[in-house]
């Protein structure tokens, strides 16, 4: 098994190792590090969904194909989606270092797809939101995963040569792969435990799980942990512009992992598509550890909770946001998912939050099958396989294909000269920045955005000044012959 950690701790406070951590998954450290808040696997990004083809100079009329690397969600996937116009057509190529990642943006995408007569819009957006943010879960979110994992499970092992849905191609990952995602969705399908259980057996309590990951982080600071929060939102988060970030929220995520808590109900039961393996050296040995091993400082927010186009949810009274960054998640997401309605052909009904839509009945409720998922007109989201990056320009269809190539801050050092040989003569490259990974610190940061900056002109691709000045991501284009 692949680890993802590293073994040895660079000090932080060196500005010259802020440029050899891109390498370390944006410093992320080993267990019991005070850097450890971001973990090693990224089950969300750590910047805004973004329409990329908005995002660089005007695109071509035309079919567009987009490559993504180590995005950890489907968030840029659905808002590049929403703004795309009727006549153009697009392709998105995902590329993620894990398959448990993997799995959940296959699971996701499955939500995003489900088609309004088997799950009314708000309530879709509520379960999505609660998968997607929540360490534990309501039973009847359990449910809605576990038919999604055998339907997804279903799909990974019949897909032969051709893909079962567009928006859903695992057909080109290899045989060993999609073995791994059907052993992933198998996994999710076990019961899982609740933290109301005086026993815990051998699945992963995620209560435990997330405790674990709080202390290691804190250490002695453990006690006063409240205070720690407290210190994270409004001198990190608020400072650099999440000011929607409710503290009362926030809090509630840092200690026990709810992001979003829009219904009432029981939130005690294990998300499992928020487990994952962290390989450890114990003796000389590797074992790995089944936990939570993802973000515990940054939070959920950052993919669809603190931007808007809707001012009214930023407005303030005294100083403060009248709305948080839940309630701006839910309006984002749910809008997203109405425009997905739209580009399947079918009028959404929009409707306000006076009138909520009534949950399905239960009784009415099956699994939705892969072909049952809408069919976008003109999408297709193809996963290639993990170590492809390297492949690609080897392979005459993906020379000078890529109109858009999209890089984690975790993924940067796979920006190279060779990405010039699967970028299109008019390419954009989008490289997200460390802004909102919290355990680095100014001049860490500037450090990342100039390492960026000099890997981009090494590739032979330059800084894109005709935009407005964006420190969350940097944009590049080929440099003029």
């Amino acid at each position: 098994m692949r680890s993802c950690c590293i073994a040895t701790e660079p000090k932080l406070s060196d500005p010259t190792v802020s440029c050899k951590l891109i390498q370390l998954a944006s410093y992320r450290m080993s267990a019991g590090r005070a850097s450890e808040g971001a973990g090693c696997i990224t089950w969300w990004g750590f910047s805004p969904a973004r329409d990329l083809l908005s995002t660089g100079p005007v695109r071509l009329e035309g079919e567009i194909n987009v490559l993504l690397v180590g995005s950890g969600d489907p968030r840029h996937i659905l808002k590049t989606i929403s703004g795309l116009q009727d006549h153009k057509s697009l392709n998105v190529w995902v590329i993620e270092n894990s398959m448990e990642v993997v799995a959940r943006q296959l699971l996701l995408l499955y939500l995003a797809l489900m088609p309004k007569e088997s799950m009314g819009n708000n309530e879709k957006t509520e379960v999505f939101l609660e998968l997607f943010g929540n360490g534990e879960i309501r039973s009847q979110t359990e449910q809605t995963l576990r038919r999604a994992a055998s339907q997804l499970s279903l799909s990974v092992t019949e897909t032969l040569e051709t893909a079962t849905h567009p928006c859903l191609n695992t057909s080109l990952l290899k045989f060993k792969e999609r073995d791994e995602l059907a052993r992933i969705f198998k996994l999710w399908l076990q019961p899982q435990p609740s933290s109301s259980s005086s026993e815990c057996s051998a699945p992963i309590l995620m209560s435990k799980a997330w405790d674990y990951r709080v202390r290691q982080h804190l250490g002695t600071r453990y006690d006063s942990k409240k205070s720690c929060f407290d210190w994270d939102l409004t001198m990190k988060l608020h400072e650099k512009g999440c000011g929607v970030i409710n503290k009362q929220q926030y809090t509630r995520w840092r200690e026990r992992g709810l992001a979003f808590e829009m219904r009432e109900g029981v939130y005690q039961i294990t998300n499992p598509s928020l487990l994952s393996s962290r390989v450890f050296n114990q003796k000389g040995d590797k074992v790995a550890v089944r936990g939570y091993w993802g973000d515990i400082v940054s939070s959920p927010y950052l993919s669809f909770g603190i931007e808007t186009d809707d001012k009214s949810l930023l407005k303030t009274q005294n100083g403060q946001h009248i709305k948080t960054a839940q309630d701006i998640s839910f309006a984002n997401v749910q809008k997203l998912f109405q425009s997905l309605s739209s580009r399947r052909g079918c009028p959404t009904t929009f409707q306000s939050d006076a009138e909520p839509e009534e949950p399905s009945p239960e009784a009415d409720r099956k699994s939705v099958s892969i072909n049952d998922l809408m069919c976008l007109n003109g999408i297709s989201v193809t996963f290639l396989p993990m170590d492809s990056l390297n492949k690609l320009p080897e392979k005459q269809k993906y020379s000078h294909f890529f109109n858009i190539i999209y890089f984690s801050a975790s993924c940067v050092h796979q920006f190279g000269p060779t990405t010039r040989q699967i970028a299109a003569p008019d390419a954009v490259i989008v490289v997200e920045l460390a802004k909102y990974i919290l355990d680095v610190n100014k001049e860490q940061e500037a450090g990342f955005a100039k390492k960026v900056v000099s890997i981009a002109l090494e590739a032979e691709f330059e800084p894109w000044h005709e935009g407005k000045s964006d420190d969350v991501h940097a944009v590049f284009v080929p440099q003029r012959k």
